[in-house]
């Protein structure tokens, strides 16, 4: 029995072997096409016509490397809450784009609760830091309150989903 994923109105059914290509990929986007089909069973061409057809139909959007953040020099790892003044149409715009152009803000999500915004952000030090919040945050129009956060250690970090059947 597979799953069912609903893609622009139209049902793609997942089986357990795509399950299985999925979360081979997810561990190792670099895995070759012959351990691939060695892990999950099947041949080769099976493979690659599946995992080709998966990629078309946007379930893999891409491949990555995962660069190690104390190595590169990034030591301080941050959650940012941000409340907004006005939540009008154009600040909302505004902010979001403002966001989209720091290269600091490894992600930003709209939440609901307390604040509008969390951002999760990489700096090198606390001077950065500071930097950041007083001369990129603080100026965007519409920003009202900023929260930071500092992680003290990072206890589980996944970009894996959670794919049934593993």
């Amino acid at each position: 029995m597979g799953n069912m994923v609903s893609e622009n109105s139209l049902d793609i059914e997942l089986n357990e072997t795509d399950l299985a290509i999925l979360r081979e990929v997810q561990e190792n986007g670099r895995i070759s096409n012959v351990e691939l089909a060695n892990r999950i069973a099947l041949s080769p061409p099976a493979t690659h016509a599946r995992l080709k057809r998966l990629q078309a139909q946007g379930f893999i959007r891409q491949y990555v490397a995962l660069l190690d953040q104390e190595k590169m020099g990034f030591d301080m790892t941050c959650f940012v809450n941000i409340s907004l003044r006005m939540h009008g149409t154009e600040e909302l715009a505004g902010f979001r784009a403002s966001v989209r152009k720091l290269p600091e803000v490894l992600d930003c999500y709209h939440v609901t609760g307390e604040f509008d915004y969390l951002l999760r952000i990489v700096v090198r030090n606390r001077k950065e830091l500071q930097r950041f919040v007083e001369y990129k945050l603080t100026p965007i129009p519409g920003v009202a309150r900023i929260y930071t956060s500092l992680v003290l250690d990072e206890i589980k970090s996944s970009t894996a989903l959670p794919l049934s059947g593993g």
